[in-house]
């Protein structure tokens, strides 16, 4: 069974809160973040990627930066820019993007789910981006970004849910990127308790966005633990932000690759040695964005090319047989000699979102190849959770993304 359980959130004034709301501290770089924090005095960047108030010399995981995290937060505080609820409560969090909309519930998910894999993750993590949200968690005492988690279905919380999107909302905006948020609050007994029951029969709830984040509110509940060994297991440090969406009405975008060289092959060498794994289409100018599974696009020496996977290189296996997974095996390690793609540099990977210029500016400014990527389907998400496998790094992008600051779930 899983738990999620209300939590007195603390949120933005109404007043504030499209201001405050930002991307995941993950989506930028240091400079794209320094540019946000100084296009926007209020977003929330400035608390979550807080070495935008130093300059380079000073490292992101410099102690001084997660103290200046906590001191903002203090501050947002004392001025009134964030409030705190005065009972425990869930939220539903609507996003519409391009008249599309998915309505997500907010509250707080179990550490010993995580630990015992009711919640079920299918990336591996990095040590030192956990230690680094660790850091910020402990100095902040509290969580700032929610971990994106999905379910199989909502079943009978519809009607519930439904139900509590009749009140006025507590936020209506539109951020800069066209997204539409809206956040209902639930406060009465009666709708939490039907929606803490509902998910309490679900066997099952998945990360899918946040593995970082998860695996940091773990571990900081985890040194709160040995510190404090006659736990209840109540404290709030047991429990992590999350916000939980049915699978229907997800969206998963392309992550696509770019690679710097050819590793001393010419382009029609390349092609050459594509041509064994897959069928290759020269398609000239005409820009290729794969239509199925087994199908790829490429960018490369200015042209476009459709590569269709022969059939005696697909697999059943959850992981293998994603189409990922596919070009790491099969292209990019033997070909290329990226082994690793978490580590090597000669790899970059670029969301869907981008769109498919963003391949070819790349290509024209600091890379040699684009792959374009068919989008990884939530069912194969599921299917390599629930057998204990990961998937190969930067397998899914969600979009639209959620916002930090909006709630945050203080730990004490």
């Amino acid at each position: 069974m899983a738990t999620i359980r209300p939590f007195a959130g603390l949120r933005p004034d109404p007043a504030a809160a499209a201001r405050v709301a930002a991307l995941p501290y993950d989506v930028y770089n240091r400079t794209e973040a320094l540019r946000e924090a100084e296009r926007e005095p209020l977003s929330f960047l400035k608390i979550d990627r807080a070495e935008v108030h130093f300059g380079p010399e000073v490292s992101a995981y410099d102690s001084r930066v997660y103290e200046k995290a906590a001191a903002l937060l203090q501050e947002a505080e004392r001025e009134g820019i964030f409030i705190r609820e005065e009972e425990p409560c869930l939220y539903l969090y609507e996003l519409t993007r391009e008249g599309r909309r998915q309505t997500g519930v907010v509250g707080c998910a179990a550490v010993d789910d995580y630990l015992t894999g009711v919640v079920k993750k299918h990336e591996n993590t990095r040590a030192d981006k956990e230690e680094d949200r660790v850091r910020h968690v402990e100095a902040c005492g509290a969580q700032t970004g929610p971990i994106f988690l999905a379910c199989r279905s909502f079943g009978n919380l519809r009607a519930v849910l439904k139900e509590s999107k009749k009140a006025k909302p507590l936020y209506d905006f539109v951020s800069p990127d066209g997204i539409g948020h809206r956040i209902f609050k639930i406060a009465e007994p009666d709708q939490i308790q039907a929606i803490t029951e509902g998910f309490a029969a679900m066997p099952a709830l998945y990360i899918a966005d946040g593995h970082h984040r998860a695996a940091s509110a773990v571990r900081a509940a985890l040194r709160r633990r040995k510190a404090c060994p006659c736990y209840t297991g109540k404290e709030e440090w047991n429990y992590f932000l999350s916000v939980v969406f049915c699978a229907e009405e997800l969206r998963i975008l392309s992550y696509n690759r770019v690679v710097r060289d050819l590793n001393g092959l010419t382009p029609g060498a390349f092609l050459e040695c594509l041509n064994e794994k897959c069928q290759v289409t020269g398609c000239g100018e005409k820009e290729v964005r794969p239509q199925a599974k087994g199908e790829i696009g490429l960018y490369l020496a200015g042209s476009w090319y459709h590569l269709a996977v022969r059939p005696q290189w697909l697999s059943a296996d959850p992981v293998e047989g994603l189409d990922v997974a596919f070009l790491q095996r099969e292209i990019l390690a033997p070909y290329l000699g990226i082994g690793d793609p978490r580590t090597d540099s000669r790899i970059d990977f670029v969301g869907g979102i981008r769109g498919l210029s963003e391949l070819k500016r790349r290509c024209e400014t600091d890379m040699a190849a684009a792959f374009a990527m068919y989008p990884t389907d939530i069912g194969e998400l599921f299917a390599v959770a629930d057998a204990g496998l990961l998937m190969p790094p930067k397998s899914t992008w969600f979009e639209p993304k959620l916002r930090s600051g909006l709630l945050i779930h203080k730990m004490e």
